[in-house]
């Protein structure tokens, strides 16, 4: 494992192959995937396979989402994180994004503001990146005041696959 993080009441760490069972609730949830295109997966081996390409993007780009846990008891409850995105998406590629995804039940609860807060300090301070992007369907409040709690401002509306989205960046301050 290359990558661990803790903040109050989480760790963020490496996907993991054994993280299948856990990304299997995540990502069959009908409701999780409301503003992801409405497609959950169908099989855990769908699960296996996303797992091996972030594992796959840690090597190959030095960076991925992370799994996240809850401290008080190991269990996993979603991902969060950083990706270098490679695809064009409003009109930008090569940018990090920053994202999260939770089980239903632990919605509601800070958690991905929590993970994206340790992100962009993670960003700033561990990778020396200069910006950071985020987007959300317009619809999904939660994710939009999440991105803006993280500190990223709304720069634009745009379409993606067809859908309204909203387009939010921060830039690294110079301290020097």
């Amino acid at each position: 494992m290359h990558f661990y993080i803790e903040t109050e009441r989480l760790i963020l760490r490496d996907l993991l192959p054994t993280d299948d069972e856990g990304m299997f609730l995540l990502d069959s949830d009908p409701d999780v995937h409301k503003y992801l295109g409405r497609k959950p997966v169908q099989n855990i081996e769908q699960c296996r396979e996303v797992i091996e390409i972030i594992r796959q993007q840690y090597e190959t780009n030095g960076i991925g989402r992370w799994a996240v846990i809850k401290k008080e008891t190991g269990t996993f409850i979603g991902w969060s994180g950083l990706k270098l995105m490679k695809e064009t998406i409003n009109g930008r590629n090569n940018f990090l994004d920053l994202g999260y995804r939770f089980i239903k039940q632990y919605w509601g609860k800070g958690y991905a503001t929590e993970t994206a807060i340790a992100s962009v300090f993670y960003a700033w301070d561990v990778l020396n990146a200069r910006e950071l992007c985020g987007i959300a369907q317009i619809d999904n409040i939660a994710s939009r005041k999440v991105l803006q709690s993280a500190g990223l401002r709304f720069i634009q509306n745009f379409d993606f696959n067809g859908d309204p989205y909203e387009w939010y960046e921060a830039k690294k301050v110079n301290t020097q």
